[in-house]
């Protein structure tokens, strides 16, 4: 399975770096629009984003929209020593935010912690999805040890370009389904799996 993942992740990754900054800009305002719409989005105080890195798509644009309805963004930032994502609240991009773990926007440790327990919606972070709301990450296993943690109450949501979308994420027993994808072309609404 790890080579299955490994050579799925690679594929996507290229065929994602080789979208036009037109197209990627495009998309991400049509990702963000639908999401921010959502109304477990609306709903929801206390936010769980992710930034952008390399050619994801904009998630700024949904942050900004979380920040201009008042709720906390919480940004995740990598601690290394515990092999975890700590999660921390972010209002200002421009000053807060900085190239982290592996080149990966993070918020300052100065920014406040968010409880985990206070997380009411996620914008999970993939490289690859299939319409069942399995995911393959980058590898490092960093959401799959946080997402476990979040409440079950909490939306599990992720953003992707079309071409992301694939037939069949190669998935192991423990892998759960998201929420919901949403792509520029479609939202895709798999059964919510039992946490």
């Amino acid at each position: 399975m790890r080579e299955a993942k490994r050579a799925l992740r690679e594929r996507i990754l290229r065929a994602r770096d080789a979208l036009s900054a037109e197209i990627r800009a495009e998309a991400s305002a049509a990702v963000a629009k639908t999401l921010a719409a959502r109304p477990d989005f609306i709903a929801a105080r206390v936010v769980l984003l992710t930034l952008p890195f390399g050619s994801e798509w904009d998630t700024q644009l949904l942050l900004a929209s979380a920040l201009e309805r008042g709720k906390t963004a919480a940004v995740p930032r990598v601690d290394l020593e515990k092999r975890m994502l700590d999660v921390h609240a972010v209002c200002d991009l421009a000053r807060e935010v900085a190239p982290g773990y592996r080149g990966i926007p993070e918020p300052s440790a100065d920014c406040p912690l968010v409880p985990l327990a206070s997380i009411e919606w996620v914008l999970v972070p993939g490289v690859a999805f299939d319409v069942r709301g399995h995911r393959i990450g980058y590898g490092g296993g960093y959401y799959d040890r946080l997402l476990p943690a979040l409440p079950r109450s909490a939306a599990r949501v992720a953003g992707a370009f079309e071409l992301q979308m694939v037939d069949e994420v190669p998935t192991a027993p423990h892998d759960f389904a998201l929420d919901a994808i949403v792509t520029e072309a479609r939202t895709i609404a798999p059964v919510r799996s039992p946490r």
